[in-house]
């Protein structure tokens, strides 16, 4: 009763209701007859069920609005039972559409996420295997590094230990020959 009252409500506030050959449809709640006058006195000419799609006319007279029914039968109906709002039985198909679209990209979304957390685990498998091989090569690079400066060292270290070898020689000879006796010059008168 409270919705029925809500629609007639929402009818006598809109004026757009009743403009010519408007689109309009009935209440989803009820079943009503088409009635052959604007009254309950008039022949019935038919039934629409609820939620049925009708053309409304300008006509009005009383509490009855003319109509054209979705079979193209011209006549009268309550106007309190015709609304301005598409009804249930019409959004039903569109909605359920909707539904059965949005399942599916949910269902697509769902999948590439998944894949996508399958390849983030990928990735993220492959990064610490890359870290874990830098790490290698760096400790391997740090020692080489640790080597090649004992090496640089040792070298040096090398050319000193050569060079005083050297200097030493060279002073041992300097004074071997400094104590050396000096060749006596032979004296000119022999023969």
């Amino acid at each position: 009763m409270l919705r029925i009252l809500t629609v007639l409500g929402a009818l006598i506030l809109s004026p757009s209701l009743f403009a010519a050959n408007q689109t309009s449809y009935i209440s989803d709640d009820v079943f009503t007859y088409i009635h052959g006058g604007p009254g309950k006195q008039f022949r019935i000419l038919g039934s629409v069920e609820a939620g049925q799609k009708v053309t409304s006319l300008e006509e009005q007279q009383d509490d009855y609005s003319k109509i054209v029914d979705h079979k193209g039968r011209e006549g009268w109906v309550l106007s309190k039972l015709l609304s301005p709002d598409v009804s249930l039985r019409e959004q039903l198909p569109a909605l359920q559409a909707e539904l059965t679209q949005t399942k599916a990209e949910l269902a697509n979304a769902l999948t590439t996420t998944d894949s996508n957390a399958q390849e983030l685990t990928q990735l993220k498998a492959q990064l610490a295997k890359v870290q874990k091989e830098l790490a290698s090569s760096s400790e391997d690079r740090d020692v080489a590094q640790l080597k090649l400066a004992t090496m640089q060292e040792n070298e040096r270290f090398e050319m000193w230990q050569q060079g005083g070898f050297i200097a030493a020689g060279g002073l041992i000879l300097g004074i071997i020959l400094v104590y050396l006796p000096r060749p006596q010059r032979k004296p000119k008168n022999r023969w």
